[in-house]
Parts: structure tokens; sequence; C-alpha cells
């Protein structure tokens, strides 16, 4: 991006980010989600900083939030409430100390004759922070004047707020007048007390924190507002925000709101932000406990603490406040357009961001559809950097609007497939151009069709290479032939090679194929293999020796029948074990239950559980086509074997499980496997009828939906305990 550019894509940012900050701030309204705002929010700043001389006193990095609503009366504040930059990885975190670190040597050499020591950076040039929760609330600033609550106020444009007091004072978790609660008093706590005491008989005192509603609360009201037929809120920072500025105190007093105290602005002789917290709690509000942090490393080992328990906690929060602790070095740092310098809202992984569509190309999958892919500039979603998102089909494009050069909103659906959200067309330039779907196969060429059923254009071409590509890849998968060491990149070398054609290839492979391709001319470099060091090699082929024996859901499976994923598999296998228990296991590899698959009627087809009519006949073209005959005659000539479904007892029988979190002494295959042995079946998802939820290092949002359903939760020991019993 040169400096032009640069200049254009940060007059529209602005524009865009302006608008979605009145709609959120002022008329309490979202058209898109926080972290898609604030991904747009960060690349202005990020740009600004690049190319400091397009920095304007009206840039949203250079004030805070809004306007003040009309029928409130104004409050002007004393000390101007701030907002935070946001970070979002380690490196930014690192860049922020080298940052502080330049600019504490001048500001160190101010303050040495009129403070302690104890402010200055050690010698390791390390400073103390002090890192908490950072709630996802509504801010608001306290005033109580001898010790009375006299005002209360919105941040508003930072300067000046509204004056919300009747609303705060229906808050049970805001005191309506200040005292030392001496069970909270520590020795620490007792040498600052006399000063707020002070405060508290004769002069003023400002707490600022957040108003918010818990999460259990939050989804009770929308329950309560769907039987009314009103409308719901999109998430409780909304809820609190629009309770509190609205003119009628009696509907904030009958939502249950809370407030979280995070500072204290009033001096009264603390030197450390931390100190504050132990005050405020001492003075009867609720407030985080945060933690002192002597290196960055701690702060990113607390970080990383609180994303675990993220979602067990009872309220939302996006990330961790980081504070320079000591107030005299912070103040001294000062305030850059609406930042203070001295302290950074460190965020989680956003489940959305924005980025740019730098190309769309199509994907050709094993079945022949066709799918559009949206090459993005990488941008990190949910903790994974993220360059490639489906658009679906044809008609999806259509419906976001996309073009190439456009800049949208990327999510993770499912927290797992990148997908496009939303396009931000205010972003555009006039150089975005537009995607025409192709009528041929990009790959084969052949006339792509679409059944008028469907939404997806395929590919009919059985032998079209990029199907064949896939179906290799799904074929050598861990769900199917699970061939280890064996993956896409070396598939596509022994193609290219001419080695393999079809999945009966690659079991009539020998080491002598292979190694001669170190010494093939170079003239077509994708002509053969290079890097394969014989140990290699034998570790190749003893893999796919070993994956001959397979067992018969699995072998269904790899096979990629269109409409069959494992669970419908598990159906036939079941189906294929009941009609074959003939005694003969030759028979049952050679002729058995693939030959009962293969000559059964789509009628027989859909009797079978979870088996309907468009699955049935998928199942039944496919065994019917004369190539995939072929493919399994060729399999089984070159030495694959299918093991019957094995039942080795009943005792989790109409048991259902679910699986979150990371195994350590058994993979989550294997824990399938010995469920399905045992009688018992596998669910993706928690609901009312799951029976066990078998958690794991790092478990999920799965966890939590069983904590609120009250389904039982198991340990993987107790898990191993119970299948071994």
């Amino acid at each position: 991006m040169n400096r032009q550019q640069a200049r254009q894509r940060i007059e529209k940012l602005r524009k865009v980010i302006d608008y979605h900050r009145y709609l959120y701030h002022v008329l309490n309204r979202q058209e898109i989600s926080d972290a898609a705002l604030d991904s747009l929010k960060h690349e202005l700043y990020t740009l600004e900083q690049k190319y400091p001389e397009f920095i304007t006193p009206d840039s949203p990095t250079q004030r805070v939030a809004g306007s003040v609503l009309e029928g409130f009366a104004k409050v002007r504040h004393e000390i101007p409430m701030i907002s935070l930059e946001d970070i979002f990885s380690e490196e930014e975190l690192k860049d922020w100390q080298d940052y502080l670190k330049r600019l504490a040597p001048s500001v160190v050499d101010e303050a040495k004759a009129s403070s302690p020591p104890s402010f200055l950076l050690r010698k390791s040039s390390v400073f103390d922070y002090f890192a908490e929760l950072k709630i996802d609330g509504f801010a608001i600033a306290l005033i109580y004047e001898n010790g009375i609550f006299l005002v209360g106020a919105t941040r508003g444009s930072g300067s000046v707020g509204e004056d919300v007091t009747q609303n705060l004072k229906t808050i049970e978790s805001i005191p309506l007048s200040l005292e030392i609660r001496e069970e909270y008093s520590t020795p620490e706590v007792e040498c600052l007390t006399s000063g707020v005491k002070k405060l508290i008989e004769k002069g003023k005192i400002e707490i600022r924190g957040e108003v918010y509603m818990e999460k259990k609360a939050f989804e009770k009201f929308n329950e309560e507002q769907k039987k009314k037929g009103l409308p719901t809120f999109a998430n409780p920072r909304n809820l609190a925000a629009g309770s509190i500025r609205q003119l009628n105190p009696k509907l904030a007093a009958s939502r249950p709101l809370k407030f979280l105290a995070y500072d204290i602005i009033t001096d009264f002789g603390q030197t450390k932000h931390s100190q504050e917290h132990r005050i405020l709690t001492a003075l009867g509000f609720k407030t985080d406990s945060g933690r002192e942090c002597q290196s960055l490393e701690e702060v990113v080992e607390f970080w990383r603490e609180v994303a675990k328990k993220r979602e067990t906690l009872p309220f939302l929060i996006d990330g961790i406040v980081i504070n320079l602790d000591e107030n005299s070095l912070f103040k001294k740092l000062g305030v850059v357009g609406k930042t203070p310098r001295g302290s950074r809202a460190f965020k989680f992984a956003p489940k959305q961001a924005t980025t740019v569509i730098e190309d769309i190309k199509l994907q050709v999958g094993r079945t022949g559809a066709v799918t559009p892919v949206a090459h993005l500039r990488s941008v990190q979603v949910g903790g994974v950097t993220i360059t490639r998102a489906t658009l679906h089909n044809e008609d999806e494009i259509k419906r976001l609007g996309v073009k190439i050069g456009d800049t949208v909103i990327v999510g993770r659906a499912g927290d797992v497939i990148p997908d496009i959200v939303k396009v931000l067309p205010d972003l555009r330039t006039g150089k975005e151009r537009e995607f025409h779907f192709p009528k041929n196969c990009p790959v084969c060429e052949v006339k792509l069709e679409k059944p008028e059923s469907e939404v997806v254009w395929r590919c009919p071409n059985p032998n079209c290479g990029a199907r064949k590509r896939e179906s290799l890849y799904h074929f050598t998968s861990k769900k199917a032939f699970d061939i280890e060491g064996l993956g896409p990149k070396i598939i596509d070398q022994l193609v290219d090679a001419g080695l393999i054609q079809n999945p009966a290839d690659l079991f009539t492979l020998e080491i002598g194929d292979i190694i001669p391709l170190e010494s093939m001319p170079r003239r077509k470099p994708k002509a053969f293999l290079r890097g394969f060091a014989e140990k290699k090699t034998q570790n190749i082929i003893k893999a796919i020796q070993n994956s001959e024996k397979i067992p018969l859901v699995r072998f269904i499976y790899a096979l990629g029948i269109r409409h069959v994923g494992e669970e419908t598999a598990i159906a036939l296998a079941n189906y294929l074990s009941s009609v074959s228990e003939d005694g003969d296991e030759m028979k049952f590899h050679r002729l058995g239950s693939i030959d009962k698959l293969r000559g059964a009627s789509k009628e027989e087809l859909e009797k079978i559980p979870d088996v309907g009519p468009e699955v049935s006949k998928s199942i039944y073209d496919w065994f019917k086509a004369k190539s995939n005959q072929k493919l399994i005659d060729d399999l089984i000539r070159a030495g694959v074997k299918i093991l019957p479904l094995e039942r080795v007892g009943k005792k989790l029988t109409g048991r259902t499980f679910v699986l979150t979190g990371t195994l350590e002494t058994i993979t989550r295959e294997k824990a399938k496997e010995k469920i399905r042995l045992l009688g018992g079946e596998i669910s993706e998802t928690v609901s009312k009828k799951t029976d066990f939820v078998v958690v794991g290092k790092g478990p999920g949002l799965k966890l939590v939906i069983a904590k609120k359903l009250g389904i039982k939760t198991i340990s993987e020991k107790e898990f191993l305990e119970m299948i071994k019993k």
C-alpha cells in the first residue's frame, strides 16, 4: 500500500467507524459485531501510526465515544474518561513495552527528584504491571461527596457525560454511602485509609467502573421479552447501556444490573493501581482482584489462564486490561489521542475480523461440487491465521454482493470453518471486480451441471483430475484408512509422478517404485518426487501395509460416497453386519457385507435408520457405477481386508456421549470406537438427550452447556474406568 492508497483507506475507515460507533454509543444499536468494529479500529490505528501525517483531530482514534443524548443533564468530567487501545497478540504486547521503554527515560529523569525510586524501571528494564479482567459492560463514573453518592455519569464524549444518577441508584451493588469495612482492611489498606476516611467525612471521591448484566440474567430477560412479544437484545452490554440511558428509573430498577469498580480517580496518597483495587473492596465495591505482574511473561500467563475459564465466568469479558502499576509513572507518560500510554486492552482472539478479498478461486471436491473460495489478506480470527474462506456457492456470492477487492467481515462457522459474514461496501474504492461463475469445470473443462433442487454447481466428470485427488485425500484421511505420513502433498507427488491414479494403486506400491525417482531427469519438475530418503519411503510403505485391515465402518466412509458421512457409515455397517452373520470370515472379507451393499435396492436402503430417499439413491447409484465396482474389486485383490463391525458388549447401550477438550491417554477416534463397541452412541452436540460429557484438557463451550443443562460430566480417567469395567 503506497502513501496515496493509505490516505484513501484511512478516510474511508474513519467514515465507516464513525457510523458504527454512533449506532453503538449513541443509539445503542449494532449492525456489525463488536469484534468486527474492533478490527476496523485496529486497522485505522495501525495505518495512522505508519502514516502519522494523516492523523486529524476528528479521527475516531482521537476521541472517545458519542454525543450526549437529549433529555439528560450534562456532567463535565474533571478528568476525561478516555478509552484504551486494543492489542491482540503477544507481539503487539511486546511492541507496547518497547514503546514505553523509549518514552520512559525522559519521564524518569523528570520524576526522580519528587518521586520515590520504587516507580523506576528495574535494572532489567521491565515494568511492574497490574492485569485485570476487561468486563464487557457500560462505563460510568460515580461521584461521592462527604461519603454520600451524589452524581453518576456516563462516559459520553469523554469530557462530558450524561447524568444518570437516579438510574444508577437502583443498582444494589452501588453503595449509596461510603465507609471502610474493617473485615476487608489489610495492613496495607490501613496505611491508606486515613486519607480515604478524611475524604469520606469531608471531600469528594470519584469511582469508575462498568455496569453489566450476568449471562444467566440476560438469557432469562430475553426469554421474558419473547413471551411478551417484545424485541430481544443482542447482548448484555446493549441491554445494560439501554437500561441506564433512558429516563425512567423504574425501568432500570426492573432489570438485574450490577456494577464492577476498577478505578479510583481521587488521589489520597495511593502509589499503585493494585492498591486501588484493595481499597475498592474495603469500601464495599465489587471489583476484580486482578494480578500484579513483574514481567510480560506473567501478563501473558494471566491472559491465558483467563481465556481458559472465560466461558465459565458469570459475565462476559473480551480480554484483560494491563496498566503500569506505578501511578506516578502512569500519569507522567500521559495520553496520546484518546489513549493512555501506560495502559492497553489485551483482547482475546476475535471471533470476527475484517480483511480484504484479494481473489476468488474455484475448488472442485471429490463429489464434483465446485466451491468458490475467497483468498484473503492474512487475518487472525479466533486465534488462527486465516487466508481462505468459503463462499459456498454462486447464490451466496449474489446474496452477499461480494466483489474481488472488497473489505469483508470474516468469522468462523461453528468456531471452525472460515466464513464471509458481511461485505462493507462503504469501503469500496471503485477498483473492485465482479466475479462471474464459469460454465465449465476449471480443471477438466467439462460443462458444469446444477440440478433444479440444488444450489451447487458440479463437475459431472468422474475422471476429473481434481475430483480424483480429493478422493485420494479423503481415502487416506484419519477417519478412513488413516495412512500415517501420507498427506495431500505426498499424494500430489505420487499422482504427478504417475505412480497412482486411484486408491487401489496405493496398495501395489513398492519401495523400489519410489526411490529411483530421486535420480530422474529434472526437465519436468512435477513428474518426479524430491526429498524421499530411503527411511521415509520405508515408513510410507509400512503405513500403507498396516492399513490393509480396516473396520467396515471406516471402509464405507473411505469410499467417499456422496451424503455418506461417519454416522451414516455406522448405520450401514450395522445393517451389513446383521445380514452377514454366516461365520465365514473369508467370505465376509471377499463376498459378504460389501456384496450385500452392492446388491441392495433403494427400497432396502431406505429402511436403514438415518438413510432417507436422497441418501439411498446416492448409495445405490454409487454402487451401480462400473468404475466403483472395479475399485472395490481392485482393493480386495490388492490385499485390503474388511473387518466386520464388532460389538464386545452392551454395557453402554442406550447411552449417548459427547467429548470435549483434548484426551491425553487415548485419541478421540479411539475413544469413539470404544464407545461404539460397547453399544454406546456418539454425539457432537450437547443436549438433554446426552448422558455423559467426557471432559479432556482445555474443554470448550460444550462443558458450559453441559453444566447449564445439568448433564453429568466425567474426566478422562473416569471414562477409561467405565469402559474398562
